[in-house]
């Protein structure tokens, strides 16, 4: 399995962004990466220099989120999707993105429902529920 460190995670996205500004010849991976980076103009000043994104600590503090985490989220959830593993995930955010007009918008939604697997998980020792995390998904989907 594929376990970057934290400042592997950064640099890789802190990459991926100054290639894609400069029109560098990327990897698929890294194409992903920027088109999620793209949507959130917010993370590109924490993006734009490698050395100070590794050494910054993102603790919620004053609103702060961590765009390293966010946008992993997303890169999760596209390969989820890709692969719809956990089964069903990817007629889930589907269903979800049709109701949203929004696949960035979907994926905010799924990320509450997948930070919430992974939460429970780690509370209790257990493993991910991930047919707990594809229901909560499709509650997304069909209410309001």
């Amino acid at each position: 399995m594929f376990n970057p460190s934290q400042e592997e995670v950064r640099r890789f996205f802190c990459a991926a962004h100054q290639k894609a500004k400069t029109n560098a010849p990327m990897e698929a991976i890294e194409v992903l990466a920027a088109e999620w980076i793209a949507e959130h103009p917010e993370y590109h000043a924490d993006l734009a220099d490698a050395d100070a994104a590794v050494a910054r600590v993102y603790d919620g503090q004053n609103g702060n989120s961590n765009p390293f985490l966010h946008l992993s989220m997303h890169l999760s959830i596209s390969e989820q999707c890709s692969i719809d593993q956990p089964r069903g995930i990817r007629q889930s955010v589907e269903l979800l993105t049709h109701k949203r007009n929004s696949l960035h918008e979907a994926h905010h939604a799924a990320m509450e429902c997948l930070g919430r697997m992974l939460w429970e998980a780690q509370s209790s020792g257990r493993n991910p529920d991930g047919e707990g995390y594809v229901a909560c998904v499709q509650r997304h989907a069909t209410r309001d």
